[in-house]
């Protein structure tokens, strides 16, 4: 067993070394162990995994998904979020700092993707923020940290592909991510009201007007929000109101965003074959990926190599938040050098079972999963949504990570305290999805 784990583990990291694309890696890993190690036919058990896996109801929500991101890149949705929330959130210490958080978590609610939210919130409000006076420091850092929600509030792109992987309800784990990102946003607004009172400097005199605003003026500020609460109807309303499956209302979100793009005039045919392109291109890797992450993943188990590696685990006798922070550490230092879908696909065989054994089920886990990617969002020197923050602010990564760092920590405690009260997470799937 340790030739074997020696071989996968030696050759996955050589290829990826190499600057292999990580599917073809993991593709070409899990075929060779093949030929080493088992007596199987290949040649037929490999395209029956191909058909199986790229076939299935589930995955084509993704591609949708993609398709609708394409399209929203493409409105004024930013400029009308930051309009619609900005006289309410100059009622809270840190006024509109909070707008980050706040769009952020809404604009999630339709985007599926973590670098989709921080680029079409922060090219509006970071400007804005920096125009107005507010401090870089707390501008940028919350804009990284609030842009990981991308993720964790449904719908969401690693949801998807790890509910395809571990063969779990992709409803269900929507669901369950909507309760700990709403409170992790929360998290967020906190210490922003916290922060910016400890540094009054931070926020500028002139933004206590917003304050005065009357509740006249407030209220007609939301009806910039009408484009994002439609697009959150056809989404999230058509999927807990038992009307569509997660696949039916991506394509629903997709004619959504298709009839803004073309009320809003941003439609042309080089408009349209930029989203095609766009959508084909993405959808392509990730199908490559999870086709690759597939073959290894049950190449794997039939060697054993989960079997063994939970064995070894087992009789290390650690308790079950022990095992949680060790996990935890151990994404983290994978998300310095590999980005969110590749550190999935490439440990999820193994450290499923460990999980599992150690009493967490597989939606819980999910949640964990999502949150860990998000942290590798903003862990350099890999991190992607550093690398949006950079292209919109011109400020170095170094910089960007050190405001952020107080955002990681948030996520690292609240890892902890879900490991704490599992039942946060399994709250709203047992109580909307009998």
């Amino acid at each position: 067993m340790t030739a074997i784990m020696g071989s996968l583990f030696g050759l996955l990291f050589l290829l990826l070394g190499v600057g292999t694309w990580i599917g073809i890696a993991l593709l070409a890993t899990g075929i060779s162990l093949g030929y080493l190690f088992l007596q199987v036919p290949l040649d037929r058990l490999i395209p029956q995994y191909a058909f199986n896996v790229l076939t299935s109801s589930e995955l084509v929500a993704l591609p949708l998904f993609v398709l609708m991101g394409e399209f929203l890149f493409r409105t004024r949705l930013s400029q009308a979020i930051f309009a619609g929330l900005a006289p309410w959130a100059g009622l809270l210490p840190g006024r509109l700092l909070h707008v980050n958080v706040i769009g952020c978590s809404i604009f999630a609610a339709i985007s599926g993707s973590s670098a989709a939210t921080t680029q079409v919130i922060g090219r509006m409000t970071l400007k804005e923020l920096l125009a107005r006076g507010y401090s870089s420091d707390v501008a940028i850092g919350s804009l990284a940290g609030a842009g990981t929600l991308g993720f964790l509030i449904p719908p969401s792109t690693v949801m998807i592909i790890y509910g395809v992987l571990a063969q779990e309800s992709i409803l269900r784990l929507f669901t369950a991510g909507l309760l700990p990102g709403l409170l992790l946003a929360s998290v967020f607004s906190g210490w922003i009201m916290i922060h910016t009172t400890i540094r009054k400097d931070f926020v500028p005199e002139s933004e206590r007007a917003l304050k005065d605003l009357s509740l006249r003026q407030r209220f007609a500020a939301l009806r910039e929000l009408w484009p994002t609460m439609f697009l959150i109807f056809c989404v999230l309303g058509s999927m807990y109101g038992g009307l569509a499956t997660p696949t039916e209302a991506a394509a629903i979100g997709v004619a959504g965003s298709f009839f803004l793009c073309g009320i809003q005039g941003m439609l042309s045919t080089r408009i349209l074959r930029d989203i095609v392109l766009g959508a084909v291109q993405t959808s392509s890797v990730m199908g490559m990926v999870i086709l690759g992450a597939t073959v290894l993943g049950n190449l794997s188990a039939m060697l054993g190599i989960p079997d063994a590696v939970a064995a070894v685990v087992a009789g290390w006798h650690l308790s079950p938040i022990t095992l949680i922070v060790a996990l935890m550490a151990l994404y983290l230092i994978l998300g310095m050098f590999l980005e969110g879908f590749s550190m999935i696909v490439t440990t999820l065989s193994v450290v499923l079972p460990l999980v599992q054994q150690a009493g967490f089920d597989k939606v819980w886990f999910g949640i964990f999963i999502v949150l860990v990617v998000e942290m590798a969002q903003i862990t350099p020197p890999v991190a992607f949504n550093f690398v949006v923050i950079q292209n919109i602010s011109g400020r170095d990564t170094g910089y960007i990570a050190k405001v952020t760092m107080p955002y990681l920590v948030i996520m690292i405690a609240f890892v902890i305290l879900l490991a704490v009260f599992p039942g946060i997470v399994s709250f709203l799937p047992n109580l909307l999805l009998k």
